[in-house]
């Protein structure tokens, strides 16, 4: 093998373990308390026909917020009263609650991403106007990272691949089974619920830290 031979193999070599390597991918943290997602007939039979939600804070991801409207979720057990509704509506209601939740409200809600809520379990919801019942619809919500499908391929990630997370600080530990979201407008943020943060004393905008399949050079 000639000089010029060699020095390409190697080049080769180097290049394919650059692209094999991992990287860090820096993620800010959201912390979700319990809140519903409402449908547009829930909507009318909880707040009223043809209301609309009053906008109080913007959320990171583009064009989500949180609204002023609250309601009571009710269960076999107990209540819990003045939960945050979010914008916009969707198509089907939802409701995100924590596992402590579950115990108080006297429910099993399993662990789920966004909209699998086939054979979930339902409740009341109780708004100024009237209520509603759910027949299926409550989940603790499996924690997620929001990101764009640019940053994903610079990453070497796949919508609804699952990664680990790392965090820091006094509380640092790993998360296994991140699930991996990738939509068109996402803004990079990890999900996690108030349990999952309190037990890694995480709070809003810290940041977690991903071991990524890194695609460039």
């Amino acid at each position: 093998m000639d000089t010029q031979q060699q020095a390409r193999r190697i080049t080769q070599q180097i290049l394919q373990e650059l692209a094999g390597k991992k990287s860090a991918l820096s993620i800010p943290v959201g912390v979700s308390n319990r809140h519903v997602h409402l449908s547009r007939s829930e909507m009318d039979l909880l707040f009223g026909y043809g209301s609309s939600l009053t906008r109080m804070k913007a959320l990171r991801q583009p064009g989500h917020f949180a609204a002023q409207e609250t309601v009571t979720l009710r269960g076999p057990k107990g209540e819990i009263q003045r939960v945050r509704v979010l914008g916009p509506l969707r198509s089907i209601t939802q409701v995100e609650i924590s596992v402590a939740d579950s115990f108080a409200l006297g429910i099993k809600a399993p662990v789920r991403m966004s909209g699998e809520l086939q054979e979930t379990p339902g409740l009341t919801l109780v708004g100024p106007h009237g209520q509603v019942e759910l027949t299926e619809g409550a989940i603790v919500a499996w924690r997620h990272i929001h990101i764009s499908p640019e940053e994903a391929a610079r990453h070497g990630l796949s919508d609804g691949a699952e990664i680990d997370v790392t965090t820091e600080g006094a509380r640092s530990g790993v998360l296994h089974h991140v699930k991996v979201r990738v939509s068109a407008d996402a803004v990079l943020e990890m999900h996690i619920d108030v349990e999952e943060a309190n037990a890694l004393g995480l709070r809003n905008d810290d940041r977690v830290i991903a071991a990524t399949r890194a695609t460039g050079a």
